[in-house]
């Protein structure tokens, strides 16, 4: 009969502890001093400061890319799609596409370290946010050199103006 009591007293100061924290944090809300988290950071505006090895969002420099397809190999998730064709007259292949695909992504940065010419990087950009799941595939090769390489400028904006298609890109079956 003890052991009953015992346990209603535990559950019952149990329950009153949690009840006391939540009421704490419930009244801290009404701080006048409280600020909210854009306050703070002051974003979208300004960035937020993340750390130096944060794994963000891509950098690739598509001018020193040799197409070697060491990141997509290296790629645990395949969300690497790299497009290619041979140079005439030359040794190597030239980039038609190089695409990530960042529903499937999961920032492992094990596509950096394979890079023969080290022309992928992890980026300090943190929002690619997007009403559709387009949003999220990136192909570098349509954005502006700057943008791709930037560390923080890869924004919605400029990944949606690169998916803007200026000319067919299947002509037909005679192609």
């Amino acid at each position: 009969m003890w052991i009953w009591f015992r346990n209603v007293y535990a559950a019952v100061v149990t329950v009153a502890e949690g009840m006391a924290i939540t009421i704490r944090y419930w009244f801290s809300t009404y701080d006048k001093n409280r600020k909210a988290f854009t306050e703070h950071y002051e974003y979208p505006e300004l960035p937020v400061q993340v750390s130096p090895r944060y794994r963000g969002f891509h950098r690739f420099d598509l001018t020193t890319c040799i197409a070697c397809d060491q990141c997509a190999k290296a790629c645990p998730v395949d969300c690497i799609y790299i497009g290619k064709e041979r140079v005439e007259g030359a040794k190597g292949f030239a980039v038609t596409g190089f695409t990530i695909d960042y529903t499937k992504c999961m920032f492992c940065a094990l596509c950096v370290e394979p890079c023969p010419v080290d022309c992928i990087f992890m980026g300090g950009t943190l929002d690619l946010s997007s009403y559709s799941r387009d949003g999220a595939i990136v192909d570098f090769s349509r954005l502006p050199v700057d943008i791709a390489w930037g560390r923080s400028s890869l924004n919605p904006t400029a990944v949606a103006e690169s998916k803007v298609i200026v000319q067919p890109v299947h002509g037909g079956p005679n192609q």
